[in-house]
């Protein structure tokens, strides 16, 4: 086993190339883009052998003064199954990094997926995940569409919006200010704009993902970032003015970027995850003629030697307190808070 850090790791992305499924979320440019937003350390647990990956399980320690020294697999990070190859057994995988853990005083090590591996084991967190297989035909992607969702992308055709892919660090910036809008919306502070600067630094740039906007007017009234590599996309964060809903520009922004890489050969439309009590929203998705799946987080107590159990959601009041408060007020939490949640 080789602990190692992809940030500074010559030919990182050559490396994670070799494996069956690669994933976005392997990649140097998310590690670099969570490593230099948040100040967090990369511990990636890689076997290899003659250049190719055997087995890859991505961590990044999270030391906080406020919520403790854990390991996570990976923050901010919808899902990161670990990639265990022909002839690796897990259990010897999992009690490698469990070792390590304990000697950097882990609290506990968090990992995001990795069902097929865990068997009976209770998750702590579970929630729905969405993915549409691009086929090449834009007519057969729109065919399978719910009705209300073809009537909600003419809608907002016929309302005149104006949708733009962009790749600029000023469609970022515009981006952020809708996001900061919806996050309040949903009683929760934005990312703060540094995590957004590094994004667009390590991923935006070296051509990893796209910014939609839908402008009606000549304003942006809705937008959607998009992560993309191999033959993959993941919508990562959407947003959108709610003044401007009834013209269901967030509708359009979403089948346009649909169309954008169908068109360009992508086979796979992932819409990250779902909590499962978002009926509301795990509709919109499904109604994209989505396939649904479960993702599943489980957290292992290092002390204790045994996995975690969820007790209740201390959210909803943090929820309530939130939408209440200004929105400067709100920038400044999450500049604070992002870092020790991971």
């Amino acid at each position: 086993m080789e602990v190692t850090d992809p940030t500074s790791y010559d030919a990182w992305d050559d490396l994670i190339g070799s494996m069956e499924e690669p994933s976005f979320f392997y990649t140097s440019s998310w590690a670099n883009t969570l490593s230099h937003a948040y100040g967090y350390e990369p511990c990636y647990f890689l076997w290899s052998e003659n250049r190719k990956v055997k087995a890859l399980v991505p961590f990044m320690e999270i030391k906080s003064p406020i919520t403790g020294i854990r390991g996570v697999c990976l923050p901010f990070t919808d899902y990161c199954e670990p990639y265990i190859g022909d002839g690796i057994d897990f259990g010897n995988v999992f009690s490698s990094i469990a070792e390590f853990g304990k000697k950097r005083r882990w609290k506990y090590m968090e990992i995001r997926g990795g069902e097929t591996h865990f068997g009976k084991e209770r998750p702590y967190s579970t929630f729905f995940g969405h993915v549409l297989y691009l086929s090449g035909d834009e007519k057969r992607l729109l065919k399978d569409l719910k009705d209300t969702t073809r009537r909600n992308i003419k809608k907002a055709q016929g309302e005149g919006l104006q949708i733009e892919i962009l790749t600029t660090e000023k469609a970022v910036q515009e981006f952020y200010r809708l996001n900061a809008m919806t996050r309040k919306l949903h009683g929760l502070p934005p990312q703060p704009p540094f995590f957004f600067r590094e994004l667009y630094e390590h991923v935006i740039s070296k051509g990893m993902g796209v910014v939609v906007l839908a402008f009606y007017q000549n304003k942006a009234i809705a937008g959607a970032l998009y992560l993309h590599y191999g033959d993959k996309v993941i919508y990562k964060y959407g947003a959108s003015d709610r003044a401007y809903q009834h013209l269901r520009p967030n509708n359009l922004v979403m089948w346009e970027a649909i169309k954008w890489y169908n068109g360009r050969g992508y086979r796979f439309f992932y819409f990250g995850r779902t909590e499962t009590e978002n009926q509301g929203l795990r509709r919109f998705k499904l109604d994209w003629g989505t396939e649904e799946y479960t993702i599943r987080y489980y957290r292992y107590d290092l002390k204790k030697g045994c996995f975690m159990e969820k007790s209740g959601d201390g959210m909803k009041l943090a929820n309530t307190l939130f939408r209440r408060m200004p929105l400067p007020l709100l920038k400044t939490l999450g500049r604070i808070l992002y870092r020790h949640v991971g």
